[in-house]
């Protein structure tokens, strides 16, 4: 990964100096080459004259991966399951969460009735899936991702009900700290609007674990820092006496 970060980031630079220049005022730019979360914050940085709001980090296919584990260890499909996400980073520290989630109106926990398989098999099963399907088949679900790159920009042009993962730019909604491309809960009204899901409860273990998620968005967001244009102060009053 940290050979993706010095290598990648970089590609990311010129694209978004190109984007910054000629793309239209309304333009949205889906991130999936990895690191998707902080190549999307590089982009955002080289392009100043988009709002970062403009660029968002893809997730869903983590996403997709952690409804499919649901609904095979539940037995139903995959349209019954509902409010599950994806906190984060779009790496091995993710955080599938099924706290909130519900399978045909219940809570998912206790329709699993499982709290080893969801700590022992599925957390590590969506977290490791894509290396696993490296490891596997010697290289990525190049058609998966791409599927789930298409999920996402429908629901982000056209909307789509109910929860959704996408790494957008934060805020700081949900305490997670803010200037970094963190997965959150989503609701996608249609228009490019995205509407975060917020005063999300967590658990202890919750909150740990997106913590050690969005500290890894933090370390690399810092790996990748000489790639920010330097940033200039714009004066607004200056002084008649002042000689610069």
């Amino acid at each position: 990964r940290n050979d993706l970060i010095r290598d990648n980031g970089k590609i990311f630079v010129g694209a978004a100096q190109a984007l910054n220049k000629y793309a239209r005022d309304c333009v949205k730019v889906t991130v999936v080459g990895n690191p998707a979360n902080t190549n999307a914050l590089v982009a955002a940085k080289n392009s100043p004259n988009l709002d970062p709001s403009q660029y968002t980090a893809m997730t869903r296919l983590d996403h997709d991966r952690g409804l499919a584990q649901i609904a095979t260890k539940a037995n139903c499909k995959v349209t019954d399951i509902e409010r599950f996400c994806i906190w984060g980073n779009h790496s091995a520290t993710q955080f599938p969460d099924l706290s909130h989630t519900l399978i045909n109106g219940k809570w998912a926990r206790d329709v699993i009735n499982d709290d080893a398989w969801i700590t022992d098999t599925f957390i590590p099963t969506v977290q490791q899936r894509g290396a696993a399907i490296i490891e596997a088949r010697g290289k990525s679900s190049a058609a998966s991702a791409a599927s789930a790159a298409i999920a996402h920009v429908r629901d982000w042009a056209l909307g789509n009900t109910g929860w959704q993962s996408m790494a957008i730019y934060s805020t700081g909604q949900n305490g997670v700290d803010a200037e970094v491309y963190s997965s959150f809960p989503v609701i996608c009204s249609g228009g490019g609007r995205v509407d975060v899901v917020g005063n999300v409860p967590f658990s202890e273990d919750a909150a740990a674990r997106v913590n050690t998620s969005v500290q890894e968005l933090l370390q690399e967001k810092e790996a990748v820092k000489h790639l920010f244009p330097p940033v200039f102060r714009r004066m607004t009053e200056v002084p008649s006496d002042e000689i610069y």
